[in-house]
């Protein structure tokens, strides 16, 4: 009678970890750059809009998300950078940029939500339109563009959080672009036996021109 045990084969184990590292890298890119596009989008579309009364009547105003604040869209192309820095860095250095990563995405969120309600940028230019350095701007109304901000933040700060858990498994850039001091090792030479100078040149280098050990 043959017996089936529950052991899990070695190389079922060590595929596990790897798979894991895959999917989590390829939601965190895919989280990071979408999340910081739509920040990026949202900061250029209408937040609020009201009117100012001027001596021809009411007069439109409108304020986009850049006019609000710039701190959402400053800090999704800090994300961006972060998410490309990742791979970039080894240990301490990717949790660090790991770290700054689902800083910005929360950051971006704060922003874009305190911005919503925000009615200090239509005041200032009602001010402009009017002349009158006391005028304030009226029918204020805000549009859902500052929580388009935040969910691209949120994408962000989820790329980081993935960063953060799962980036110890993740590639890092390939050593053939990465520079070090230390000298290459050179090749030995081939030393022709018939010509003296070359045995010489070899036992300079500190070679063994024999071949039967080190000089």
């Amino acid at each position: 009678m043959e017996y089936v045990t529950a052991v899990p084969h070695p190389r079922t184990e060590a595929a596990a970890p790897a798979r894991s590292g895959r999917r989590s890298l390829a939601v965190a890119l895919l989280c990071g750059a979408l999340g910081a596009a739509v920040a990026l989008l949202a900061s250029r579309q209408r937040w609020a809009e009201g009117t100012a009364t001027v001596a021809g009547g009411a007069f439109p105003l409108s304020v986009k998300g850049s006019d609000v604040t710039g701190v959402p869209a400053a800090l999704a192309i800090v994300g961006l950078a972060a998410l490309v820095a990742v791979f970039a860095v080894r240990r301490s250095g990717r949790l660090l940029v790991s770290a700054l990563l689902a800083l910005s995405g929360a950051g971006t969120i704060a922003a874009a939500v305190s911005g919503a309600s925000d009615s200090g940028s239509l005041d200032s230019k009602a001010a402009q339109v009017s002349g009158d350095a006391a005028a304030t701007a009226a029918s204020i109304g805000h549009t859902g563009w500052p929580y388009v901000a935040a969910a691209g933040g949120a994408l962000i700060l989820l790329a980081g959080l993935l960063a953060l858990r799962f980036g110890r498994l993740w590639p890092a850039m390939s050593g053939r672009y990465e520079r070090s001091g230390a000298p290459r090792p050179r090749a030995a030479r081939p030393v022709d036996p018939d010509r003296p100078e070359d045995l010489w040149k070899a036992l300079d280098r500190g070679e063994d021109p024999t071949g039967t050990g080190p000089a």
